[in-house]
């Protein structure tokens, strides 16, 4: 019973951005408890539920199903309105940065995310997309295009002991 909404960026199996109402109507209608919310909205859903076959963006691109096709079209689209929505509200970019796990591994997300975006002064560089270079932007491109390694965990511990004011 795993899904995905129309707005917010799936995740591995969560779903993103969601409609407070279909929590309502899982409740109410479907008679889900919190429990089984909470299962449904971290365990199933996001491109797992999309999927149905894995929430490892590898194994999706690997795929030769038609329900794998869809959640990675959804995924790209999510993040291409998320960059519009973003461009709009900052009046343009700069650059454009791709990082963590499927930004930083996935040549294949990257060109889908950039193919069209010509409009926003984004273009891929086929060679340098496919080959994880740091700058994957066409030298034409009006925004450059980077893909940066991250270490997620490290910069949570570095923040929580920031905020907790301990350390240095």
């Amino acid at each position: 019973m795993g899904f995905s909404t129309l707005d917010g960026l799936p995740m591995g199996t969560r779903p993103g951005q969601l409609d407070p109402g279909v929590l309502l109507f899982l409740t109410t209608a479907k008679g889900l408890d919190a429990n089984a919310l909470t299962d449904l909205l971290y365990k199933q859903s996001g491109l797992e539920g999309l999927s149905g076959v894995s929430n490892d963006m590898r194994e999706l691109e690997a795929s030769q199903s038609p329900r794998a096709r869809e959640a990675i079209g959804y995924f790209v689209h999510r993040i291409r309105y998320e960059i519009g929505g973003l461009a709009a509200t900052l009046g343009g970019l700069d650059a454009l940065v791709f990082c963590a796990g499927i930004g930083e591994h996935s040549a294949t997300i990257r060109k889908a995310v950039l193919d069209g975006m010509g409009w926003l002064g984004l273009a891929c560089d086929e060679a340098r997309n496919l080959a994880h270079a740091t700058v994957v932007s066409s030298d034409s491109a009006r925004v450059r295009v980077f893909v940066i390694p991250t270490n997620e965990e490290l910069m949570i511990a570095e923040h929580t002991v920031a905020t907790a004011g301990v350390g240095k």
